[in-house]
């Protein structure tokens, strides 16, 4: 079992690798656009959940999941190379719509100060 700081930097160091793997070394079309926005391990370094966005539009994230998730074997494989830990945890694809979120948020937070400011006006 690994400690927090460890997990921690072991999963910045996955985030890293993959990051550079999906940039350089995947040729599949259904990938593109896509970031990686944080990294989870589970304390036994078996399993890793990967949260990605991207700028694609709402209709391919189902695509670019599974084109993330056909290629997981490929860039487990590449992963346990350059990795320094004794096992490379299975990868786990997941969207993160915390930006979107965000996004909506900030325009709904907009709305309100505009119309404040409309009925002091």
């Amino acid at each position: 079992m690994a400690g927090a700081q460890r997990l921690g930097r072991i999963a910045d160091q996955i985030q890293r690798e993959l990051s550079a793997i999906i940039a350089s070394e995947l040729k599949d079309p259904r990938i593109a656009l896509v970031t990686i926005t944080e990294v989870t391990v589970t304390s036994d370094l078996q399993h890793a959940k990967v949260f990605v966005t991207t700028l694609a539009p709402a209709e391919r994230r189902a695509e670019i999941l599974s084109g993330l998730s056909s290629a997981a074997g490929f860039m487990r494989s590449l992963l346990g190379r350059r990795l320094k830990t004794f096992a490379t945890p299975e990868l786990r694809f997941e969207y993160d719509a915390s930006i979107e979120r965000g996004v909506h948020l900030t325009h709904l937070i907009d709305r309100a100060v505009a119309s404040a400011r409309k009925d002091d006006g």
